[in-house]
């Protein structure tokens, strides 16, 4: 059975790091002794192992860590902490031109008309 992982990483200049592996151990090994000078981790080093979950398949896993890269800081904290519950109100837009604010679907409120 194959095994595939979805991992976060907290560098040294506090940022976080998101992947994928089927060998997390062999994959921290890698961040850790700078095995790319081009990675991300290579200039942030010593990183840690903050978060990771398991898949059984390497698509799933792909599309859990494409969508976790897109997330926010706080987001990622949710699901490191395993508060999976703050996702939800996380994800919500607060912003002043929120479709909630305006109640009709639009995203922005509509530009003045010039004369």
């Amino acid at each position: 059975m194959h095994r595939y992982f979805v991992y976060i990483l907290k560098c040294a200049d506090d940022s976080y790091y998101t992947g994928v592996t089927n060998d997390l151990d062999r994959r921290l090994i890698e961040h850790q002794s700078g095995h790319n000078p081009d990675s991300y981790t290579h200039s942030r080093r010593p990183v840690e192992i903050v978060f990771n979950r398991e898949f059984k398949y390497i698509d799933q896993a792909i599309a859990f860590e494409k969508q976790v890269k897109g997330w926010s800081r706080k987001k990622k904290e949710a699901i490191i902490q395993d508060n999976w519950d703050l996702l939800h109100p996380l994800a919500e837009c607060l912003n002043n031109t929120s479709h909630k604010k305006y109640g009709t679907g639009v995203s922005a409120r509509p530009k003045p008309l010039s004369v």
